[in-house]
């Protein structure tokens, strides 16, 4: 029991965190500082995620330049971000800097390995720039949907994640019976991930339109479909990295429930997707 009630206390505050911040702009009817206490709150989830990943190929053996790392994370997630609060030219420049440094960043990488004499420069290098893949652009994004199509829409997103998730574990404690990736997660079955599939596309479609009028029903059932298809491979994929490395859980920030890259697995991999189907269907 004493457990149950850790587990509960560090989820919530998780929640509250997420969703005081994500709606703080509402609540102190001031959407500039709105939006920045949420990116204060990403920038605090990317530098999370970017040391547990540092962390865990570091037991592999791997060097990543971990100043680089934070720096480029940290770097990108801003001039992702703030160009929401800024004017409209001065915001747009902002983005297209962004976005053409990152080649840049890559060769600063691999140049700074010459000095580190590393035997694998490259595979640091890469190691290095994985974080800002991995967690800064994808967690960006998701300040993008908020501030393009409300609050809402990005709660709708994560409560599909979550959705998925409970209709999957549902599903499989019921009608579990052949396993979907046993090397990766044993616990996955594919019946389970097929009723967390319809239950997450149902809700989508009813629920969507409902608190966000602007997205139409169609274009809610493909994000409830990505949500659903991508979210369980993006799991798969954490999966994949902590077998890999021997771990358990990537940290353990939230008590009972492992650190930032197990809360986020899915949503990290899940908002580029969602991301290019709001901006190609809406």
């Amino acid at each position: 029991m004493n457990t149950f009630w850790i587990r509960t206390a560090s989820a919530a505050v998780y929640v509250l965190l997420f969703l005081g911040t994500l709606y703080s702009g509402r609540l102190t009817g001031n959407a500039t500082l709105g939006h920045l206490l949420f990116t204060a709150f990403l920038l605090f989830v990317a530098v999370g995620c970017t040391y547990e990943f540092f962390r865990m190929v570091e037991q592999q053996g791997a060097r990543p330049c971990r100043p680089l790392g934070y720096l480029y994370v940290v770097g990108a997630l801003l001039m992702l971000t703030l160009p929401a609060v800024l004017p409209a030219g001065e915001g747009f420049a902002m983005m297209l800097m962004a976005y053409g440094f990152f080649p840049v960043l890559f060769a600063l990488s691999v140049i700074v390995e010459l000095w580190r004499s590393s035997e694998q420069p490259f595979r640091e290098a890469a190691y290095t720039m994985v974080p800002l893949l991995y967690a800064a652009i994808p967690l960006a994004l998701m300040s993008s949907i908020a501030s393009d199509l409300g609050e809402n829409a990005l709660l709708m997103v994560i409560a599909l994640v979550w959705i998925n998730d409970s209709g999957a574990y549902i599903g499989g404690s019921l009608f579990g019976k052949h396993k979907m990736w046993p090397r990766h997660s044993p616990g996955k079955t594919w019946e389970g991930t097929a009723f967390g599939v319809l239950v997450a596309v149902l809700v989508a479609v009813f629920v969507g339109p409902l608190l966000v009028p602007d997205v139409a029903w169609p274009t809610w059932l493909a994000v409830g479909l990505v949500c659903s298809v991508v979210a369980t491979l993006g799991d798969l994929v954490e999966s994949m990295l902590k077998r890999s490395v021997g771990v358990k859980d990537s940290g353990n920030i939230m008590p009972g429930h492992g650190g930032f890259l197990d809360r986020f697995d899915s949503l990290l991999i899940i908002t580029p997707f969602v991301y290019i189907v709001l901006l190609l269907l809406n």
